[in-house]
This record gives C-alpha cells, sequence and structure tokens, in this order.
C-alpha cells in the first residue's frame, strides 16, 4: 500500500487514532501519579519532590523521547479526529430520513469530535501556563528554608537559644549552597558565584558548576491561589478560582472523551470478542472515570488549602 492510500485509508487512519489515543492514556497515567505529590507531599519535602520530579520529566534522555512522542501524538490524534469527522460527513452528505443516534450510540461517542476540540485546547492553555514557562522562560529557582537553633550563655550566665535562618538553593548533584554566594555586598563587594539560568557560574573562571531546580511547585501553587510573594516572589493568581474552576470542567470533558474512547480504540485494532470486550469496556469506563476524577482533585486541594 502506497503512502498516499494509506494517508487516505479510513481504516488506517483509525488505527493510528487508537494507537495515538491509548499512548496518550499512558501519558495520562505518568502524569497523574508525578502531579499527585502536590498534594500528598507537602512543605519542603513536597517543594523538593515536585521539582526533582519535574527536572527529571526535562533532563532524562528517555523521557524527553517519550515528550517528543507525546507531543506528536495529541497533534497527530487531534488532527486525525477532525479528518475522520470530515470524512465521515464526505461519505454520508445526505442524512437519513428517519435518524434516531441516541438510539444507537452513547452521548460521548457522538461528540468525540466536540469533547476532543476543548480537550486540545486545554492542552494549550495548560502548556502554556506551566510546560513553555519550564522550557523558555525564566522562572524562580528553588530555595529551601533552613532552620537552626544554638543554644548560648550571655553575659549573665543565662541559657539563650538563637534561631539562625538561612535560605540555601538545592543543587542537582544534592548539595546545598547558601543563597548568598551570588549576593555581592556579602563578599564586600564581589561574589564567588554570578547567576546565569540555573547555573550557578565561578565569578573569576566563568565555569559552570552547579546546576540548580527549577522552582514549578511554587508556580503551579501560586497559579492556584497561594502567596508566594516571599519565598519565590509569585503572587497570589487572582483568577485562581476561575482556572480551578475550568480545570475541572476540563477534567469532565476528558471523562465523557475517554468514556467511549477507550473501548473504541481497542474495537478500532480489532480487539472484539465475547470475552475480552465487556472487561475492556468496564475498564475503560472504569479509566474515564477515575483518571479524570483524580486530576480534578488536585487544584481543589490546592485551591481550598492556600
Amino acid at each position: 500500500m502506497s503512502k498516499s492510500a494509506i494517508l487516505k485509508s479510513s481504516i488506517a487512519k483509525k488505527w493510528w487514532m487508537a494507537l495515538t489515543g491509548l499512548f496518550l492514556c499512558l501519558f495520562l497515567v505518568g502524569h497523574l501519579l508525578g502531579n499527585l505529590q502536590l498534594i500528598f507531599i507537602s512543605g519542603d519535602e513536597g517543594q523538593r519532590a515536585f521539582n526533582e520530579y519535574a527536572y527529571f520529566m526535562t533532563h532524562n534522555p528517555f523521557i524527553k523521547i517519550m515528550s517528543y512522542l507525546t507531543y506528536f501524538s495529541i497533534l497527530f490524534h487531534a488532527v486525525d479526529g477532525f479528518l475522520l469527522t470530515f470524512q465521515n460527513k464526505k461519505a454520508r452528505p445526505v442524512q437519513y430520513a428517519y435518524n434516531k443516534p441516541e438510539t444507537n450510540s452513547s452521548t460521548s461517542s457522538r461528540y468525540m469530535a466536540i469533547l476532543g476540540s476543548a480537550i486540545l485546547i486545554f492542552i494549550i492553555m495548560h502548556m502554556s501556563n506551566f510546560w513553555a514557562k519550564m522550557h523558555f522562560s525564566e522562572m524562580p529557582l528553588m530555595k529551601v528554608v533552613n532552620v537552626e537553633e544554638k543554644e548560648s550563655i550571655d553575659m549573665n550566665g543565662v541559657l539563650a537559644t538563637n534561631t539562625d535562618t538561612t535560605e540555601q538553593f538545592l543543587t542537582t548533584s544534592g548539595l546545598y549552597i547558601d543563597a548568598k554566594v551570588i549576593d555581592d555586598e556579602t563578599f564586600g563587594g564581589e561574589s564567588p558565584y554570578d547567576l546565569e539560568g540555573t547555573y550557578l557560574v565561578e565569578a573569576k573562571s566563568k565555569l559552570k558548576t552547579f546546576e540548580l531546580y527549577k522552582d514549578l511547585h511554587s508556580v503551579t501553587l501560586a497559579f492556584f491561589g497561594h502567596d508566594k510573594t516571599k519565598e519565590a516572589g509569585l503572587p497570589a493568581n487572582k483568577y485562581a478560582l476561575i482556572a480551578t474552576i475550568l480545570y475541572v470542567l476540563a477534567m469532565g470533558v476528558l471523562g465523557f472523551h475517554l468514556w467511549h474512547g477507550f473501548a473504541s480504540a481497542f474495537q478500532s485494532l480489532g480487539v472484539n470478542n465475547e470475552k475480552y470486550t465487556p472487561l475492556l469496556s468496564g475498564f475503560g469506563k472504569a479509566f474515564a472515570v477515575l483518571i479524570p476524577l483524580l486530576f480534578a482533585i488536585i487544584p481543589i486541594v490546592l485551591f481550598l488549602n492556600k
């Protein structure tokens, strides 16, 4: 079969639609497991865990390859969906005189193109708010606050406890470095390191010595209403409530899309028999409810606990 024949084949389009759709389902599971850290791990530990996860997802070679495959899958899945809808409309330019689609198809299956378009819009907005910032824009670097209590005896012989608070950078190699290493005033006008992007660079040799973590954790929390001005210079998003509502609605749309799409993907691939189809259908419906529900819970918890 020639290349042009494959592109024009409705069966081929459905095959690739199914494969990219199932791959994106795997992506959803992985993305969800990473995002759940936002609500299950709190404080400095949660900040470190999430930022380390974000760094791993953007630097691991295998993950980067899978990311590009995901981007391709999203675009192909969307374009292929539009082409399939157009092809089906073109094949049947005149509707049947008696047509009641609700009797032989689900609501989600009849509106797959509309639901998919809404999800695509959400993905574009979601990537502009988080993915694009992580990759292309300046973000605050992660700092941890180290609080150390020291006991000392004053001039009167009274035991006193002093609290020493320092801000530290966490490097990707696991070392903690006092954030004042880039403060010229602390070193009499010339600090030993300069900050270039995410790297600490030796002021004299210009050698990149340590890489620091971007603070995507604070960016995410600020987006959903947390005031991170003191920690990361990020004020709370004044539209956090609207953002939370839209996110939850988008997950509802995703659930409807998956309700039909998951089982339909296996049917397109020819997995359709009395033994496996009911199991796949049941698993698909459970997947369509559970995954979007867990995604929706995250912004709700973040917004309510700000």
